[in-house]
């Protein structure tokens, strides 16, 4: 098979780190909520997640100056709410009532969870040193919640420009991972 050059602009579609989040931040009382997917485990225990938010993002200088969020992950189910957070700008909007989501309190942070994701993960800032530069955060994860009643979660994934894919069949094979 014959190779042939790729255009380095639709590259992010082969490497899309993982599934569409929604970002959930508050500031003086008020919650937002912002599309992501640039982000990455780089540890498992204590879990940390490497992020990249715009620093013309409304989130990125909330999550400065908050130092925490919430990592909501949402299903197929919600790919349409996704899209639309992604779209808007929460400076003068907010997010929850336009797109009919539920604000739930969190347990260790002032971010609310987003009661219609699949899961939610509450996270502190532990390095925003490489933010101005490189617009990327270090974030550890302090707590961890999931729906059980969804047993085979269809997370989605953005391949660029409007084109998502839904995560599908799982597959298992032999691991050394403890």
């Amino acid at each position: 098979m014959k190779k042939k050059s790729f255009p380095l602009s639709k590259v992010y579609g082969l490497l899309e780190p993982g599934p569409v989040v929604m970002i959930t931040t508050s500031r003086k009382g008020r919650h937002n909520i912002m599309t992501q997917s640039w982000h990455t485990m780089i540890e498992f225990e204590p879990p940390l997640v490497a992020c990249v938010i715009s620093n013309g993002n409304y989130t990125f200088d909330t999550l400065k100056a908050s130092r925490e969020c919430v990592i909501n992950i949402p299903t197929v189910e919600l790919a349409k709410q996704a899209v639309g957070c992604g779209n808007t700008s929460g400076r003068r909007l907010d997010k929850f009532k336009a797109f009919g989501l539920t604000p739930l309190d969190a347990s260790m942070v002032k971010a609310p969870l987003i009661r219609e994701c699949y899961a939610n993960l509450e996270c502190k800032v532990i390095d925003s040193s490489l933010s101005n530069k490189y617009l990327l955060f270090i974030l550890e994860v302090l707590k961890a919640w999931v729906d059980p009643s969804k047993k085979h979660p269809r997370t989605i994934h953005h391949r660029g420009k409007g084109a998502f894919m839904v995560a599908g069949e799982t597959i298992r094979l032999p691991s050394k991972m403890k």
